[in-house]
């Protein structure tokens, strides 16, 4: 009597978006869903408002200090769960050095073209390419989001991200040069003057930004 075949199922491919090494396998697997949280970081704001001195009525009210941003993103790992923290800067051409330490902290970096003032210093406001990235490049793209900035033009952005379910953190540098258009966000405010010990600059080390 010929042996009997031994039936086999068959091969039922998974789909690629729930295949083992895929990233949104990785991040949502499971019953429990963790949200995907990405940070959009106003650079200039965050730079200048953690390193400049404050002064008024001829007393110093605020002591700059140098920003790590190495350790920043870390922090942002860390503190938030960022997975992609966005860094709108400013492009100048001499600056690639700057850019490449940056990138290699971890950052993608969203640059904006410079125009020179009338006093010859490059300026390169990058407001609408962070809220165009927050509200529709990268939109569907995470589930929380972090912005770091003290700007008070952000404020709109705010209220549509909180009333769509969205916003995170708002990360502020000071307390001093806040803007008052975030009184109303007070519970997701985070200074990280409150974090200078963790996140400052080692003395000897140079400055890239």
């Amino acid at each position: 009597m010929p042996a009997q075949k031994k039936k086999t199922s068959p091969i039922r491919l998974r789909p690629a978006s729930l295949r083992a090494g895929s990233d949104l396998s990785l991040q949502r697997r499971g019953t429990k869903h963790k949200d995907i949280v990405y940070a959009f970081i106003d650079s200039q704001n965050l730079n200048l408002g953690t390193k400049k001195d404050i002064i008024r009525h001829n007393k110093k009210i605020y002591h700059g200090w140098e920003l790590d941003f190495r350790k920043f993103r870390v922090y942002l790992e860390d503190k938030f769960r960022v997975s992609k923290a966005f860094l709108f800067i400013g492009y100048i051409s001499e600056n690639k050095e700057l850019y490449s330490y940056l990138s290699r902290s971890g950052y993608d970096l969203i640059y904006k073209k410079t125009v020179k003032d009338s006093f010859g210093k490059p300026k390169g406001n990058v407001d609408a390419e962070l809220v165009l990235h927050c509200v529709a490049i990268e939109y569907k793209n995470y589930d929380k989001a972090v912005i770091a900035s003290g700007d008070g033009d952000f404020t709109c952005l705010h209220q549509f991200l909180e009333e769509n379910g969205k916003l995170h953190k708002i990360i502020i540098p000071n307390k001093k040069s806040m803007s008052k258009l975030l009184e109303p966000f007070n519970k997701f405010k985070v200074f990280i003057e409150d974090e200078r010990r963790l996140l400052g600059k080692q003395k000897g080390r140079r400055a890239l930004i």
